[in-house]
């Protein structure tokens, strides 16, 4: 496998004579990496338009409910507990390919499973969508630090929360869209498999438009070039330097190169190497920062955003559109982090969002009961700009920073795990939650997370603008 992933279409190229590199083949290596990031926000957002439909056609209880949220995030914690030690023995590239096959085997598997089995099928298929998912979410973000230079790594990588975003957003206006034309075509003639999808059970197609982003990232993942530091890692310095060459210009991938291989010659590459004094800084802030970002509460908005605004009195059609704005205030409060983040610097913007978030998350909680729903659609639109210029895309940018090029793989398993970990415990407490406390307290203590969360920052993020990623080991080691 070592052979091919250094012998793709890509890694062949003629080496440009420009002394400068290309942008935009750098661009475009890294706008596929990120595709992984479209099908987690897809992922993580369709289902909060299907389940309300699946629960009402099949009868099932708040149970098997949670179970149909949750294994997907199951999922997620099993592909990213392995996405590091494969990703690390085969190659960046080819895990990539391996979790665009699963997630396309999941949409596949979510739409046409029939009969009184349809449940547990469905649960099967989203814990298949959910590794794939739990390997993308690891190895998208490492593969595009590995790639990209020490000026423009914080606004690619931020390209990552981008997709993730904007998946997000496709969910919500195609669960949306689909909707409406099920309702529009409900008093229709319309017979056979069309009616079944489209009318009948149009969850399936909800689940089924998932399938084509996932055959995309797999036909494009299959394109890119392998990692430069990854090659190097593995002997193949020759194909490494190549590709930085493309990438970077004869002279910056000489530099790099050098870096690299100097850099190399000190670590051991063993797990144990992650325990060493040195790197105990990195691996709590890779273990801590993206579990606070996840006991926020975003996946709160993000999995029940329909259920909370049902709670708050809104009807079906706004609770749906509501998604769609939560969507595009997403997006485009990602773009505006993408844009400043390698300007501004990762630690001022975490520190002013989380500083948003904990303000937004007691306001909600606080004005829940107290004033109309449409209100509360704004506040929390405000929450999820603050998280998304912070949290959302920073956490990423961090994880992929801070570790070592040996253990880089292994190392963000253990954080992306500790991310979907925070999730899941939120994710499957909610419900209780917002039954037991009610609205108000429930977003309270999500709050009380943010002056925790923020004073780690303070404290213990470094800043890594403008650094390169041996520069940043160097600071610890």
């Amino acid at each position: 496998m070592h052979g091919t992933a250094v012998g793709g279409a890509s890694d062949r190229a003629p080496v440009s004579g420009s002394d400068t590199g290309s942008f935009r083949y750098l661009a475009g290596i890294c706008l596929v990496a990120a595709l992984g990031g479209l099908l987690f926000g897809f992922e993580t957002a369709v289902v909060n338009g299907t389940i309300e439909r699946l629960q009402q056609q099949f009868g099932f209880s708040d149970l098997t409910k949670g179970w149909v949220v949750g294994t997907a995030l199951i999922g997620c914690l099993f592909g990213s507990a392995i996405a590091g030690a494969l990703s690390d023995r085969f190659g960046r590239k080819w895990i990539l390919v391996l979790s665009a096959f699963l997630f396309t085997v999941s949409a596949l598997g979510c739409t046409f499973p029939q009969g009184p089995s349809t449940v547990a099928y469905l649960i099967v298929a989203r814990f298949i969508g959910g590794t794939g998912i739990g390997i993308a979410s690891m190895l998208s973000p490492l593969y595009i630090a590995e790639v990209s230079p020490a000026r423009l790594r914080g606004g690619l990588i931020a390209m990552y929360q981008f997709a993730i975003a904007f998946g997000v957003l496709c969910a919500y206006i195609s669960n949306y869209s689909l909707w409406r034309l099920s309702q529009y075509l409900h008093g229709s003639d319309m017979h056979g498999l069309l009616r079944w999808i489209v009318v009948d059970d149009v969850w399936r197609v909800m689940f089924l438009v998932g399938a084509l982003p996932g055959a995309l990232f797999f036909a494009f993942a299959l394109l890119v070039p392998e990692s430069p530091r990854w090659l190097t890692k593995q002997g193949f310095s020759d194909q490494a330097r190549k590709i930085l060459t493309r990438i970077s210009g004869r002279s910056a991938a000489a530099a790099a190169m050098t870096e690299i291989e100097e850099t190399l010659a000190l670590e051991s590459g063993s797990f144990r190497q992650l325990f060493h004094a040195a790197l105990r800084v990195p691996l709590l802030i890779g273990i801590i920062l993206p579990f606070f970002s996840q006991i926020s509460g975003i996946n709160v908005i993000i999995y029940y955003g329909e259920s909370v605004f049902k709670y708050a009195g809104l009807g079906e059609d706004p609770r749906l559109l509501s998604q769609v704005v939560f969507g595009t205030v997403t997006v485009l409060s990602t773009v505006v982090a993408m844009l400043v983040v390698d300007k501004l610097g990762r630690k001022p913007l975490l520190l002013v969002g989380i500083a948003g978030v904990g303000l937004t998350l007691f306001l909600g909680g606080w004005l829940f009961s107290s004033i109309g729903p449409i209100w509360l659609l704004v506040i929390f639109a405000l929450f999820l700009a603050c998280f998304n210029i912070s949290y959302g895309p920073i956490c990423w940018i961090i994880i992929s920073e801070v570790f070592p090029t040996k253990v880089r793989g292994r190392a963000m398993s253990i954080s992306t795990f500790s991310l979907w970990a925070g999730c899941t415990l939120v994710t499957i407490t909610f419900p209780k939650l917002l039954d037991g406390l009610g609205p108000t307290h429930t977003f309270w203590l999500y709050a009380v997370t943010t002056p925790i969360a923020f004073l780690f920052v303070w404290f213990l993020v470094p800043e890594t603008k403008g650094r390169t990623l041996e520069e940043i080991e160097r600071q610890f080691t």
